[in-house]
């Protein structure tokens, strides 16, 4: 099952640049090394060979991750400034008596940005999912311990 990632429309566009480069110029490119590896001779001690492959394969791996993000993409605004928690918004909670902040979301909405992502479908995302900024979610983490999360802030991501 495919799970829908909210981007916006420079997210979407940086996205299917990245993927137009691989499935034309990338693909062209690789072939080329594996075809100029392979006229080197024996394949079994090539390593320009082999190490071709595996970028080849690296490259069509990102091409799948692509393709399927881009097919499932809800492309548009960032979401309200209203303080309801959402996908494509930096949230801060106070978790364990800690304040953190991270990007409900996708790694890819959040491109080069050092923030932290979490997926609307993480354990924690989930929990303050449509929730209000004041209120406290409770959530059971992978270890199976219970934590409470209290909503801070949440505005749009704007990068």
């Amino acid at each position: 099952m495919s799970e829908t990632t909210w981007l916006t429309q420079d997210s979407y566009d940086r996205l299917k640049a990245e993927y137009d480069h691989l499935v034309g110029v990338g693909r062209t490119d690789i072939a080329d090394k594996i075809e100029a590896a392979r006229e080197e001779g024996d394949l079994k001690e090539n390593g320009g060979y082999h190490a071709a492959r595996e970028e080849q394969a690296k490259q069509e791996a990102r091409i799948r991750q692509l393709d399927e993000l881009l097919r499932n993409a809800q492309v548009g605004e960032p979401p309200a400034d209203d303080g309801v928690v959402e996908p494509g918004m930096v949230v801060t909670v106070s978790l364990a008596g800690e304040e953190i902040t991270f990007l409900l979301g996708s790694r890819e909405v959040a491109g080069d940005t050092d923030l932290d992502v979490y997926s609307s479908g993480s354990p924690l995302g989930a929990a303050i999912l449509d929730r209000k900024v004041g209120e406290t979610a409770e959530y059971t983490t992978p270890n199976g311990k219970s934590l409470q999360a209290k909503i801070l802030k949440a505005t749009p991501y704007d990068g």
